[in-house]
């Protein structure tokens, strides 16, 4: 996640308004705190804008495509891909946060289309941060390691 500061002067807000407005229609916003800053006729309003990483522009909610992965990955894909979904479920909850801010549906999916086997491939995933590909990677990697050795599909060099 990205943090981005906005402020709007109370007395002439409409070009921080825009600037505000126009930059939370480019990216995917999680979260948005204000706080009044009372400085008399220099007062402002503060705000901090929590993105995703990889700002990938945000859609409303009525254009937002329901992908079926059940019908994109094959049957042991998506077993995989449901195994990775559940894994992604209990680490965000016990870290308190949703469970796309650890990894979206589509990059899960990614992982299983690619065969992710190293924290090479995993950081090449698009909006996969280097934060995020460290602290996960440990509870990831293994599991698609195991699929793939059961499937065939990896190589011994490639599990190191």
């Amino acid at each position: 996640m990205k943090f981005h500061v906005f402020t709007i002067d109370v007395q002439q807000p409409e070009a921080g308004q825009e600037a505000l407005n126009v930059f939370c229609a480019q990216h995917r916003v999680v979260d948005v705190e204000k706080r009044f800053v009372d400085q008399g006729r220099h007062s402002f309003w503060a705000f901090c804008v929590v993105t995703l990483d990889g700002d990938a522009p945000s859609r409303p909610a009525g254009d937002r495509k329901r992908v079926d992965y059940r019908e994109i990955l094959g049957e042991a894909d998506f077993s995989l891909f449901a195994d990775l979904r559940n894994l992604r479920k209990s680490l965000a909850e016990r870290e308190g946060v949703p469970p796309y801010a650890l990894f979206t549906n589509e990059q899960l999916a990614a992982m299983v289309t690619r065969r992710v086997t190293t924290r090479s491939a995993l950081d090449e995933i698009e909006g996969v941060g280097e934060a995020r590909a460290q602290k996960y990677a440990p509870h990831f990697l293994p599991r698609l390691r195991q699929a793939f050795s059961e499937a065939g599909a990896v190589d011994a060099a490639d599990a190191n």
